[in-house]
C-alpha cells in the first residue's frame, strides 16, 4: 500500500495543505491527491502568535484538502519559518576510536555530537535545532572528498556542520496549533529547506543557486552549492511592503493596492510608470539586502544557476527583472513539475507545502519522530541526501 503524506505550510497570509501519495520511483515527486488553503489568522512574520486562531485556519485548510483527496489526515509534516529561523556553523573533532586508526561508523556520530557541543551558548539559548547538515568531513585536517570518511585512516575526525535553528517557543506554538486541529506532527521542517526539495533540481543544487521565497511579511533565502544547503537567512521584508508602498504612493486602500500589485485592472486608472516605479523601488531594496548577504558569503555573482523565486511575492510584476538586475544573476520563477501544474499550484506559492510531502515520502523524517535526538536527526538527513545527491 502506498504511503500517504501530508504537508502543512502555515504562512503569514495563507495556510496551505497538500495531501499526496508516495511514488514508487524515488526520483518522482509524490502524486498530489488534494489541496486546501485558508486565510491565516493568529500568524505574524511567519510564526504563530495565537495557536487557537491559527488552529482554526489549519482546520479549514485541512477540511478542504481532505474532501478533495477523500482521505482522513491523522499525521502531517509541518514547516516553520519567519524571523525565528537562524543558522549557525560549527566544527567538532574527535579522536578515532580504533587502534589501527581506521574511521568507523561509530566515529561519525561522535564527531557530529562534538560539533553540536562546540556551538556558542548564545546560538542555542531558547532555540531548537531543526536540522544539522554535515557540510564536510576532515581526517587529520585534510578534507574528505565524497563526504564519506568511513574506512579512511587517521588519528582525528572532524566535521563542519550547518545548524538550522528556530526559537523554541515558535516551534511549540506551531505544534500546539496543528495538534489542536486534530493532527499529529510527525516532523517540523524549516520552510526554505522544504521548498528547495521541489523548487530546485539536481543541477541547480550542484552548480550553485539561491532560492528566494518572497512571502507576505518575510523573505527567506537558502543557498545551495555542491548539492548541499550551505546557508539560510530570513529578512524582515515581504510583498506586503510593496502593497503598503502602493497604497501610500497612490492614496488608495490596501485592498486596491494588493490587486494592483498582482497586475489586476481596476476601475480607476493609475499612472503605469508611477506604479512600476513604486514596485521596482521596493523590489530593488529587497534584493539589495540579499546581495549584501551573498557578499558576506563570498557568493555574490558566483552562483551559476542563479536565483529561483517562489512565494506569492514572486508573481509580482518586475520581480524577476529586479532580481536579475540587482543580484547580477539569472533569475526565474520556480516550476513545481507537471503534477503541480495539473492542480494549478502556480508560481511556487505551494513550494513549501508540496516540498513537505517530498520530505516525508523520501524517508528523511527523524527515526524517533518529532523531537528525536541529534544522532537520529543526522541519520535521517543522511538518508535523504543519499537519495537526492547526483
Amino acid at each position: 500500500m502506498s504511503k500517504i503524506v501530508t504537508g502543512i505550510d502555515v504562512g503569514s497570509h495563507h495556510v496551505k495543505v497538500v495531501i499526496a501519495e508516495e511514488s514508487q520511483d524515488p526520483r518522482v515527486p509524490p502524486q498530489i491527491l488534494g489541496t486546501g488553503y485558508a486565510e491565516s489568522r493568529g500568524v505574524a512574520k511567519g510564526y504563530v502568535t495565537s495557536p487557537a486562531e491559527a488552529s482554526r485556519s489549519v482546520a479549514a485548510a485541512l477540511a478542504q484538502a481532505q474532501k478533495a483527496a477523500r482521505v482522513k489526515v491523522r499525521r502531517a509534516y509541518v514547516s516553520v519559518g519567519g524571523l525565528g529561523l537562524e543558522e549557525a556553523r560549527c566544527r567538532g573533532e574527535v579522536v578515532v576510536e580504533r587502534g589501527d586508526s581506521v574511521v568507523t561508523e561509530r566515529d561519525v556520530p561522535r564527531a557530529a555530537k562534538a560539533s553540536e557541543a562546540a556551538l556558542p551558548p548564545a546560538s542555542v539559548l531558547n532555540r531548537k535545532i531543526l536540522h544539522a547538515i554535515p557540510l564536510g568531513y576532515y581526517v587529520d585536517g585534510v578534507q574528505v572528498l565524497g563526504r564519506n570518511p568511513i574506512g579512511m585512516k587517521g588519528s582525528k575526525l572532524a566535521v563542519e556542520t550547518l545548524f538550522i535553528t528556530c526559537l523554541e517557543r515558535h516551534v511549540d506554538a506551531l505544534v500546539e496549533a496543528i495538534e489542536e486541529a486534530g493532527v499529529e506532527v510527525e516532523d517540523v521542517v524549516a520552510g526554505p529547506i522544504a521548498a528547495s526539495l521541489i523548487a530546485l533540481n539536481r543541477m541547480q543544487k550542484r552548480v550553485g543557486c539561491i532560492l528566494l521565497n518572497i512571502g507576505s511579511e518575510t523573505l527567506s533565502a537558502i543557498v545551495y552549492e555542491d548539492s548541499l544547503p550551505i546557508s539560510l537567512k530570513v529578512f524582515h521584508v515581504g510583498s506586503a511592503d510593496i502593497t503598503n508602498d502602493l497604497a501610500l504612493s497612490l492614496r488608495i486602500s490596501p485592498e486596491e493596492a494588493e490587486q494592483l500589485k498582482s497586475g489586476a485592472v481596476l476601475g480607476a486608472t493609475y499612472p503605469k510608470k508611477k506604479v512600476d516605479d513604486t514596485i521596482a523601488r521596493r523590489l530593488h531594496e529587497m534584493f539589495k539586502q540579499v546581495e549584501q548577504y551573498l557578499k558576506k558569503l563570498g557568493k555574490d555573482s558566483l552562483l551559476p544557476a542563479g536565483a529561483v523565486l517562489t512565494g506569492g511575492g514572486a508573481m509580482t510584476p518586475l520581480a524577476t527583472d529586479a532580481a536579475k538586475s540587482v543580484l547580477r544573476l539569472p533569475a526565474r520563477i520556480a516550476a513545481l513539475g507537471e503534477d503541480s501544474a495539473r492542480w494549478q499550484l502556480n508560481g511556487g506559492n505551494w513550494a513549501v507545502a508540496y516540498g513537505l510531502t517530498v520530505w516525508g515520502a523520501s524517508g528523511a523524517e527523524l527515526e524517533g519522530g518529532f523531537g528525536g535526538g541529534f544522532t537520529d536527526m543526522l541519520k535521517g538527513l543522511w538518508r535523504w541526501f543519499k537519495k537526492f545527491l547526483p
